[in-house]
């Protein structure tokens, strides 16, 4: 299953975590977030877990990807 993607790299907090808030609304099964910095990873993943969401997180050279799934 392919995710829709929400990349926030090169945004500051708490942007990204409204990015994803809003992609969730809009797809509440999962999506993919492409971060850039470690605040954001973090301030995410905290979001995401917080909304009963499972949070896998991989490097991807200086990016990070989350795939946030129910």
């Amino acid at each position: 299953m392919a995710l829709n993607t929400v990349d926030a790299r090169g945004r500051s907090c708490p942007e990204p975590v409204i990015l994803t808030r809003k992609a969730l609304e809009q797809f509440p099964t999962g999506v993919q977030v492409i971060l850039d910095n470690t605040t954001a990873r973090d301030n995410v993943k905290r979001f995401a877990e917080s909304k009963n969401y499972k949070v896998a997180v991989k490097s991807d050279g200086e990016d990070f990807v989350l795939a946030i799934t129910k």
